[in-house]
């Protein structure tokens, strides 16, 4: 019966969930909104639920596989709050109110900054969106930017919620690439024509979307500002902002680019968090690649695992790993060459090249469908006259009328091609069967991916020797890749003429973002090229090891293209300051190669806590075994908290007898894995990532040291207050999307509890704060602007001192007075940069300290005696 009874509750909670999502689709009464939204999520649906393997066609299977079959989830790291998020919860509480010894013993070093620890974090790139309402995501070309908005908008539109991503069910998503909305350089769209511009046949009621965002329901996805030209991405940025200041309100907002393409600060000031998308780590490389001899079908199977040996065993095949598409082409050239793989970066795009031009139709025996049989040769001279066009033009899209007629006018010069008479047929064979172009639309082309673009554009380029072409565009994100893969294509005298006056240009660049630009590009050009004289290597890295340490996270990741190379640029321990032995750090520990395990092992025991945060964030980078051997067990413990992303990590951690304070648990740890390791280290702090609902929490129980808990579970997960430990001194808590099912009436059983922290949680219901203010205990509170409106009139919570307030535009103030008549610090954190009027705080006599990061307004009529620290 008890089970019964706990199932049935559970399926109720479901219910409720999804019930409460239903009707949040229906804010307006007009019934053709409802209708149409039904309609447009379907085509939504369709047309992005499903995702291309690359070579898998080779092979008589599908092409494309159900994307929630196939989306694979990848880390993107970036600044933000880190291992600091429960120790914020504690700031402004005296410490006073912190009578537990273990609570004061591991977290005073961080009361007086509690952001400066862990300034780069890790998270889920899919579950970024849940805590950051606006995000720039910056990825390598082939690292699943494109794929990533796929994912989101599928989830968003599912007629179900989708596991582990229902805080977007519910929300209508508008997928904006920009290559297409700017391929005429029109202006971009207005809200009103966002379905036209997106080329959706589906007429939406009028105002509809207007509507939908006014009401804060969106998901609006612009991919793609590396690929509109330079010029046009400060018009880009203004569409944006005026979009931001119409319907900034509860929507969702992600922007994706090229690592490069703007500068760090691009989208700051517009309260954008910046993520950068992570080369996939060996476990994610291991998951695709048996995914995708999985798609390939039984005659695949025997190549799986000789393919992961080789990856493991073959560094230089395995630094290509790193992203989907990279690992798809490898998977589809180990199985199409019976298990041997070319050597090189080169010699991969070569072997594709070929894989895809001449022996597609071949393997498949299509004969010739089109009626047209052109060499390899002659359709890669075709289809780079594309490539170049779209290049040099900076574009990624091109009319199909164009199309037609710049392959025309190459026809002549390829005998091939010129024999078949008829340039229209040429032209529907390259477009039909090279598997290098696709149509996004009717009027228009494009490649199937960049890189193919790019190799090809720098093949066209070396071969009329465009030198002066190139090196201008040497501080141009979009010819970074074009520019290493020429010196790929160039013969050794050619390569060095081409690496000399790239420190050419490096030498008159106008800022030193731009320099290390270059500089890097020349460095990393070094391992495409086929032969360097070594006068010239040498002058290479001895330029670039000038802007050698590099000064932040951003010039770091720079530097880390360069490659294994860098490593004997960087300084040791002994020669940095703690901030240039951070970025050095950042820099080698994304240089994803077992060289860099040496470098990073001599700072193990760094005194600086941001330094050795950085060696524990970047273990999720390498073979789990050899960074715990050669780094992890090495570290210095003292304030450190233990990033654990996975079985295999917490495997290590326990084989070594490394027992931390500290921890970080990500999703791929296993419920049994958790539970081993939780027992082994009773933490003091534990910060617990769960998506699903098949995860259990009732590891916790038997803690008995634990001090601050984070939990960061999905909104569908079940789970009870009574897997919290009860026995240990857990003085702040910070609740996640899903409560406990009784709600917060049994956290009274936590005698030690003074912090609680619900920002992300829920909104808060009027039971919720009758529940709350029952906790006569907490003292420090931290919750959103939102939830103050639904507070009961005559309930205050008289017991809490410090309020951290986290808001949008213009927070009700006023209400905040009457609900906390004795407070004494209120910690305010604006998602814009909105003034905020704080008169209504005159109400507060007790306030002592008023902390925020924005400009004030009203601050005559405080107290004298409030303190106000920016």
């Amino acid at each position: 019966m008890a089970r019964t009874l706990v199932e049935q509750s559970r399926g109720q909670a479901d219910l409720a969930t999804k019930t409460d999502a239903l009707l949040d689709r229906l804010p307006h009464p007009d019934a053709r909104d409802a209708a149409f939204e039904r309609r447009y999520l379907s085509h939504l649906a369709a047309k992005h639920g499903r995702l291309t393997i690359y070579g898998i066609d080779l092979y008589r299977s599908e092409a494309e596989w159900p994307l929630d079959m196939a989306y694979l989830s990848l880390e993107a790291t970036g600044s933000g709050e880190g291992a600091a998020d429960a120790i914020r919860l504690a700031t402004g509480a005296g410490r006073e109110e912190m009578a537990d010894a273990a609570w004061l013993a591991t977290f005073t070093r961080h009361q007086t900054d509690p952001t400066a620890a862990y300034r780069t974090r890790s998270v889920r790139a899919d579950l970024a969106l849940v805590e950051h309402h606006r995000i720039l995501l910056r990825g390598q070309a082939g690292s699943g930017k494109t794929t990533l908005s796929q994912w989101l908008t599928l989830a968003a539109a599912a007629e179900e919620p989708v596991e582990g991503m229902t805080y977007l069910w519910g929300r209508v998503p508008f997928v904006l690439p920009l290559r297409a909305l700017t391929r005429h350089g029109e202006r971009l769209p207005a809200v009103a024509d966002f379905l036209s511009a997106a080329d959706c046949p589906l007429p939406a009621p009028d105002g509809w979307i207007d509507r939908v965002l006014s009401a804060g329901r969106g998901l609006v996805l612009v991919d793609g500002i590396d690929e509109i030209p330079e010029a046009e991405r400060g018009r880009a940025r203004t569409w944006l902002r005026d979009l931001l200041a119409a319907y900034g309100e509860g929507n969702r907002w992600l922007v994706t680019s090229r690592p490069t393409a703007v500068r760090d600060d691009w989208l700051a000031g517009d309260g954008f968090t910046e993520l950068t998308l992570s080369p996939m780590a060996r476990a994610e490389v291991t998951t695709f690649v048996q995914r995708w001899h999985r798609a390939a079908g039984p005659g695949a199977a025997s190549y799986e695992q000789p393919l992961l040996d080789a990856l493991r065993a073959n560094e230089d095949i395995g630094r290509l790993a790193t992203n989907p598409l990279m690992c798809g082409l490898i998977c589809a050239l180990h199985r199409d060459r019976r298990g041997f793989l070319p050597r090189g970066r080169k010699s991969l795009y070569e072997a594709a090249l070929s894989m895809l031009l001449e022996r597609r139709d071949r393997e498949r025996d299509m004969g010739s469908p089109s009626g047209v049989e052109l060499s390899e040769d002659a359709q890669i001279r075709l289809i780079q006259r594309l490539a170049y066009w779209l290049t040099v033009n900076g574009r990624t899209q091109i009319d199909r009328e164009r199309a037609k007629t710049i392959t025309a006018e190459a026809i002549p010069a390829v005998p091939e091609a010129h024999a078949v008479g008829d340039p229209d047929k040429v032209f529907a064979h390259l477009l039909q069967r090279s598997g290098l172009l696709r149509e996004p639309t009717a009027e228009t082309v494009e490649f199937v991916h960049r890189t193919f673009q790019d190799f090809l554009a720098a093949k066209h380029l070396v071969e009329r020797w465009d030198i002066g072409l190139l090196v201008s565009h040497a501080g141009d994100d979009q010819w970074e890749d074009v520019i290493r893969m020429a010196a790929g294509h160039a013969r050794p005298r050619e390569c060095d003429e081409l690496l000399r006056e790239l420190l050419t240009v490096a030498d008159s660049a106008d800022g030193r973002a731009t320099q290390l630009r270059v500089l890097v590009v020349a460095a990393t050009a070094l391992d495409h090229a086929t032969e360097v004289s070594p006068d010239v290597r040498e002058e290479i890295l001895a330029r670039t090891a000038e802007v050698v340490p590099p000064r932040s996270p951003e010039e770091a990741r720079a530097l880390a293209a360069g490659g294994r190379a860098v490593l004997h640029l960087l300084n040791g321990p002994g020669d940095l300051d703690a901030p240039d032995a951070l970025h050095s750090v950042i820099a080698a520990s994304h240089i994803v190669s077992g060289a860099a395990l040496p470098y990073l092992a001599r700072f193990a025991d760094h005194p600086d806590l941001d330094v050795r945060s950085q060696l524990i964030w970047a273990w999720p980078r390498f073979d789990p075994q050899e960074y715990a051997e050669e780094v992890v067990v090495r570290l210095d413990p003292t304030d450190l908290r233990y990033f654990v992303p996975g079985d295999e990590h917490a495997g290590e951690l326990l084989r070594l007898g490394l027992r931390p304070d500290l921890l970080e648990i990500g999703e791929r740890v296993s419920d049994e894995a958790l539970a081993r390791l939780l027992t082994a280290c009773d933490p003091v702090f534990l910060r617990l990532r769960r998506a699903g609902k098949q995860h259990s929490l009732t590891a916790l129980a038997g803690l008995t040291r634990l001090s601050s808990l984070v939990i960061g579970l999905n909104s569908t997960t079940v789970w009870s207050a009574a897997d919290l430990p009860a026995g240990a001194p857990l003085a702040a808590l910070e609740l996640p999307a899903a409560w406990p099912q009784e709600g917060l009436r049994h956290l009274e059983r936590l005698e030690h509890l003074h912090t609680l922290n619900l920002w992300r949680s829920p909104l808060l219901t009027a039971g919720a704060w009758v529940q709350l203010a029952a906790l006569t205990r907490i003292r420090t509170l931290r919750i959103d602007c939102n939830d103050l409106a639904f507070c009961p009139d005559g309930v205050t919570l008289d017991n809490v001192k410090t309020v951290h307030l986290t808001h949008d535009n213009h927070p009700e103030l006023d209400r905040l007075v009457r609900l906390f008549p004795t407070l004494e610090a209120l910690h305010l954190t604006a998602r814009s940069e909105e003034t905020v009027d704080v008169a209504a705080l005159a109400g507060l006599p007790g306030l002592r300290i008023l902390r925020t990061g924005h400009e004030l307004t009203g601050t005559e009529h405080l107290p004298p005696a409030v303190e106000i620290i920016t």
